[in-house]
Parts: C-alpha cells; sequence; structure tokens
C-alpha cells in the first residue's frame, strides 16, 4: 500500500472510530472506501491493514450488519469479496431507518410501564426517532437530485 493510501485508510479509521465504530470495523471500511473499485478479498484486507483473518472476518461481520458493506462471491471462485457501494453513506443513513423503528418500538414498550417523567422522555425520545425516520425519505430524495447535478 502507497503511504498516500495508508494515510488516508489511517485518517479515515480515526475519524470513524472518533465518531464511535469500533477501530477495526473502522479501518476495513476505510480501506474498502479508498480501494479503486470498493471491493476487496480478505487476504487483501489481511496484508493492507496487517490484522488477522479473525480480525477481517469480526469486522466485515459488524460492517454488514450496519448495512455499511456486503459479501459478494468472486466469479468462478469460492472466495468472498467484501464491498462497499460507491454511495456507501446513503445505504448507510437509509439503513439506520430500520434500525430506529426496532428503538421507536423498544421506547414505546417502555414508556407504557413508567414513572410519568419517564415516560414524557421515553416519548419524546420516539418522536424523535419518528420524524428521522420520516425526514430520511426526503432527505434520499434530494440527494439523487444533487448526486445528478454533481454528474453520478
Amino acid at each position: 500500500m502507497s503511504d498516500e493510501r495508508h494515510r488516508a485508510v489511517e485518517r479515515v479509521g480515526a475519524a470513524l472510530t472518533a465518531a464511535g465504530l469500533a477501530r477495526l470495523p473502522a479501518r476495513v471500511f476505510a480501506a474498502l472506501l479508498v480501494d479503486d473499485d470498493g471491493r476487496m478479498t480478505s487476504a487483501e484486507l489481511v496484508e493492507e491493514l496487517a490484522i488477522s483473518p479473525a480480525a477481517v472476518s469480526g469486522s466485515v461481520r459488524v460492517l454488514e450488519q450496519l448495512g455499511w458493506s456486503r459479501r459478494e462471491r468472486e466469479r468462478g471462485s469460492r472466495r468472498d469479496l467484501y464491498a462497499v457501494d460507491d454511495d456507501a453513506w446513503r445505504s448507510a443513513l437509509l439503513q439506520g431507518d430500520q434500525t430506529y423503528a426496532a428503538i421507536e418500538a423498544a421506547f414505546a414498550a417502555a414508556a407504557s410501564g413508567a414513572s410519568p417523567a419517564a415516560r414524557d422522555r421515553l416519548e419524546l425520545s420516539r418522536e424523535f426517532l419518528v420524524f428521522v425516520r420520516e425526514e430520511l425519505g426526503t432527505l434520499a430524495e434530494r440527494w439523487e437530485a444533487r448526486k445528478r447535478d454533481l454528474g453520478h
């Protein structure tokens, strides 16, 4: 890996780690983002990031659960490829829609047996997530228009 690419992976990985993503999944995601086609094998990730195959496996599992990456099969091979879309952040954000729905349901259930103050806090939290989910659709549409303006 070139020094410039290494610095880019570490810079993006550090920013994602600072935002709350675990360090190894952050570095794996960063490596996929800066890769030319956004697709790498486990062996490539092991070599590029100097981590173990088990670390790659665990990191990819986290990224797949978040909806930030996906597993593909290399044509004519049994090797897995790990990939991110060119528009990975859009996918990640919209994947949050499903997560929010589960959290909303948990807040509603918890509110039903809570004290008045806790119920108010839980209901306000749930209403915020309802608002965010509703706005995600509009945000996705606006992003698609912006991408077209950018020539993508």
